[in-house]
Order: structure tokens, then C-alpha cells, then sequence
């Protein structure tokens, strides 16, 4: 990764995509869960294509981890020139406001996150910690290279809480299975799906404007970053239907680009008691 950086960005994406090729057939249960979860979502679609998002998938996935090369330790004018931010008065609209920048699981999130810190000086966000040391280490110190804060999962939302409430833009990831505790069931693609409230918890708490961000990955090896406007009459008051209302706009960048979801992760791990496991 450190090596490849230099190389043009079509190039190192294309080094990510091939790499990405071997490594569907080298982790079977990856591949299982990418293909479980796509069945689920996409059943009027023919085998063939959703083979064909599988592989794009691990492909695209692969990318991304090799692009981080690039976004960990190449000159800032690089990163720049990779990541492209479209909306971005969106955000500088709201300065001075608490923010919620929130950020569903694309491929391309840690590209977005990274290039918003180097824009955004007070920058927040989550992570889980990593089994590897070394990955973990790398994952930290390259996220916070332009600077902001980083807490862990584990720190909790109170953490968090006073992040927003101290004026920190917090990126947060909420569209991932955390179990049924302070989770909603509500349907992704049709299928019930355990959905964090946190987005709302925050949101109520803290009265932070809601600040949707997508990145997505493009075929010439750059990415773009988009912001879009701050949603209005968010917090309604009724979790279920704000959870709704966040799967439903993730279901419509999914649509965009199907292949760049993180169709890896578990997403439907919980289910409504007595429904059997997909895995």
C-alpha cells in the first residue's frame, strides 16, 4: 500500500480490483454472506446479476483498502485531487450549529471522512476496535492525519453526546446490525432489518442538524464525496419511522451503485424472534 500510492490513481485501483478478484475465492464466508444478503434484497434479480454485484463487490472492497495508501500517507494535495467534495455548502451552511454528518456504510466512507477532516478542523467519529494491532494502529493514526477525534465503540454514546454538544461535526456510521438492544425492526429492501435509533437519540439530545454523506467510488480511480441538505423535521418523534426514513435513503444510493454497499457485514445477523437465521 505504501508502495502503490505513487502510481496513478487509475492504476492503484485497478492493482485494488484485481486483488479483489483472488480474494472472493479466498474467503468463503464473506462470500456466503455477500450472496445471502443480496438474495434477500434484490430476489427479482436474476442469479447472474447478482453474481456479477458479488464479485464487483469484493472488487470495489478491495480498492478501497488499497486506496487507504493513499489517504494515510500521501501529501495532502493528493488526497485533494483523489477525494472530490460536492455539497459542501451544506455543511458550511450550518457552521456554528451542532451536526450530525451521517454516513451509511459505502466502500468509499473512510475516503469521505478523511478529506471532510482535512476541510472540517472539528471532526468526530466511532470505530471498532480491530483483532490486529497493527491494522488497528493504522486505521486510527490514518483517520485522525488532519486532525479531530476518534472514540471508541466501547466509550459509548454519552462520549459522543458531548462531542456534538461541544460543536464536533460527528461522522456517524449507524446502518450496521448492533444486536436488539436500542434497535427498531424495520424493513431494508423488504426484509426486517434491527436498526440503531441512535441517529434520533443524538438528533433529540443534542439538536443537531442532520447532514446526510455518501462517497462514491469512481471509474478513473478518484471518489466523490457528496453532502446533501440537512433534513428537515428530523427528530419526528417516533424512532421507528426515522429508522425508516434512513434505511429508505440508503436503499436509494444502494440503487445508484449496488456493487459499493457493504454487503460483506451481517446486516440482517438479528432477526424478529422466531424467524430463522439467513447465515
Amino acid at each position: 500500500m505504501w508502495l502503490v500510492r505513487f502510481l496513478p490513481f487509475r492504476t492503484v485501483a485497478a492493482i485494488g480490483e484485481a486483488m479483489g478478484s483472488v480474494v472472493f475465492w479466498l474467503i468463503p464466508e464473506r462470500r456466503k454472506v455477500t450472496r445471502v444478503n443480496l438474495a434477500k434484497c434484490f430476489p427479482h434479480w436474476s442469479e447472474e446479476k447478482r453474481e456479477a454485484i458479488a464479485r464487483a463487490h469484493f472488487r470495489a472492497f478491495l480498492r478501497s483498502f488499497i486506496d487507504r495508501g493513499i489517504l494515510w500517507w500521501s501529501a495532502p494535495e493528493r488526497v485533494e485531487a483523489l477525494v472530490q467534495l460536492e455539497g459542501f455548502e451544506h455543511l458550511q451552511a450550518l457552521a456554528g450549529q451542532r451536526v450530525v454528518l451521517l454516513a451509511p456504510h459505502f466502500l468509499g466512507l473512510d475516503a469521505g471522512g478523511i478529506r471532510l477532516a482535512k476541510q472540517w478542523p472539528r471532526m468526530a467519529s466511532m470505530y471498532s476496535r480491530q483483532k490486529d494491532p497493527l491494522l488497528d494502529r493504522l486505521l486510527h493514526a490514518g483517520r485522525l492525519r488532519f486532525g479531530g477525534a476518534i472514540y471508541p465503540r466501547q466509550a459509548g454514546f454519552r462520549r459522543i453526546l458531548r462531542a456534538v454538544q461541544g460543536g464536533e461535526a460527528f461522522y456517524y456510521l449507524p446502518d450496521m446490525d448492533f444486536g436488539p438492544k436500542a434497535s427498531v425492526f424495520v424493513p431494508f429492501f423488504g426484509v426486517p432489518a434491527a436498526t440503531t435509533v441512535g441517529l434520533s437519540y443524538i438528533a433529540r439530545i443534542t439538536g443537531a442538524r442532520i447532514v446526510p454523506c455518501v462517497t462514491r467510488m469512481l471509474a478513473d480511480g478518484r471518489y466523490v464525496a457528496r453532502l446533501y441538505p440537512p433534513w428537515e423535521g428530523f427528530p419526528s418523534g417516533d424512532d421507528t419511522a426515522d429508522a425508516r426514513r434512513l434505511l429508505a435513503f440508503i436503499e436509494e444510493r444502494v440503487l445508484e451503485m449496488p456493487e459499493q454497499y457493504l454487503w460483506m457485514h451481517k446486516r440482517f445477523k438479528t432477526r424478529p424472534q422466531g424467524e430463522a437465521k439467513f447465515y
